[in-house]
């Protein structure tokens, strides 16, 4: 699948990093040729974009499947796989079978298994899954315990310039828990674990970055303390990255009141205070990536006592509209909202992509951000739809979308 025909998006609102200006955008050979006034030249196909916002394609960091229709609806070109695979991605062929798959109307961005098996005992062979199309290194849906070697996984990292994007959670202290401790955990008697064990595997993972000089991306931050730390980390200029996913800027524990296990999640939902504290590290920059966090799990996992039923959320088809409702609620505006779906992500992988800038790949996004609609699990794109925003109504939605300068049906 290749762009036969020059595309010229005309009357469009175009999102770059520094603002919006009304223009249009032209697509040549499947990359971004030209922003700007005037810019069609004779025999371009003519998209009238009608004054809708002219973005760049969603870069989804971290899911754990690839979900194309549910993407697609997102307006999500590209997604960073994270290891947790049957079978786990921790062999060369194994990354560089994935690296291929969803080409070519999307992209998949394979994440090396930091240790073999995702044991977290021994390193995997990192740099020939490099080789073979990883983008970065990831210890998976589990915190590694062992420091020594974490250090030696960062220090491997460091050495191959390479991200290690890791999960924020004492393993000891987190244990089989499905709950923040607390007082809705308490009521409801379920597993907990402190929220403390976020911050305790930060401070830890940041000493040991630092040491090694390594780049390191706490995939969910999701606490006050643990967003402490990182914005400290950042003022002394260490080279860490923080993200988060929509449920925990949007809900608290609260939302477990009825045992619905759409909310359960991991990290589980903290409390309404640290709910507050996640939408301020938006807003100061603490927090550089929102992802979907998308894991689609059936009946099978989720129709269980919520102690039994398994983590996860399908997010593909809500993270823009969730993202979005941010700039309603005026915590950050709409280049910022695209700086954490797309631009950040991108630079994090080390793609030219997730910004509209002449050169980077033609993969564009037409966003009605003003467009009702409800969510609805039942009628989800996504292989299924365990949402924990069943039934919300919200508001933006991609009308059309193009990945390398085709357009993607919706």
């Amino acid at each position: 699948m290749k762009q036969m025909t020059p595309i010229t998006i005309a009357n469009g609102r175009i999102l770059t990093p520094s603002g919006i200006e009304d223009g249009a955008l032209r697509l040549v050979d499947g990359a971004i040729a030209a922003i700007g006034q005037d810019i069609a030249e004779e025999g371009d196909s003519i998209v009238d974009a009608r004054g809708k916002l002219v973005a760049p394609g969603l870069v989804d960091l971290g899911v754990f499947a690839v979900d194309k229709p549910a993407f697609h609806f997102g307006g999500i070109t590209r997604a960073a796989l994270m290891p947790d695979q049957s079978p786990m991605l921790d062999l060369p062929s194994r990354v560089s079978y994935i690296a291929k798959s969803g080409k070519p109307d999307f992209w998949v961005h394979p994440l090396a298994a930091a240790t073999r098996g995702l044991e977290g005992r021994e390193i995997a062979e990192i740099a020939l899954m490099r080789e073979a199309g990883a983008r970065g290194i990831a210890t998976g849906r589990k915190w590694i315990s062992d420091s020594g070697v974490m250090l030696r996984l960062l220090q491997y990292a460091a050495m191959l310039d390479m991200p290690v994007i890791t999960h924020a959670e004492d393993a000891a202290l987190a244990g089989e828990a499905v709950a923040t401790a607390g007082e809705y955990a308490t009521r409801r008697g379920l597993p907990s674990a402190p929220a403390e064990a976020e911050a305790i595997a930060i401070a830890r993972d940041l000493a040991l970055a630092e040491m090694a000089g390594a780049r390191i991306h706490f995939r969910q931050v999701t606490t006050r303390a643990g967003l402490d730390l990182v914005r400290k980390a950042k003022a002394g200029g260490q080279r860490v990255t923080a993200g988060v996913t929509p449920a925990h800027f949007m809900l608290s524990d609260l939302a477990t009141a009825e045992f619905r296990t759409f909310a359960r999640l991991s990290p589980p939902l903290r409390s309404e205070a640290d709910r507050g504290a996640v939408r301020e590290a938006i807003a100061d920059g603490t927090i550089d990536v929102v992802s979907s966090g998308h894991d689609p799990r059936g009946p099978e996992d989720k129709r269980l006592p919520f102690s039994d039923a398994e983590p996860g959320m399908a997010g593909a088809e809500t993270l823009l509209a969730m993202v979005l409702s941010l700039v309603r609620d005026e915590v950050i505006d709409l280049p910022r909202a695209f700086d954490l779906v797309s631009r950040n992500p991108a630079n994090l992988l080390g793609v030219d992509a997730g910004e509209l800038r002449p050169g980077f790949e033609a993969d564009i996004a037409l966003v009605d951000p003003d467009k009702p609609w409800v969510i609805q699990s039942a009628k989800m794109a996504a292989t299924a739809g365990n949402t924990p925003f069943d039934g919300q109504p919200t508001q933006g939605r991609v009308t059309a979308l193009w990945k390398g300068g085709v357009a993607i049906d919706l």
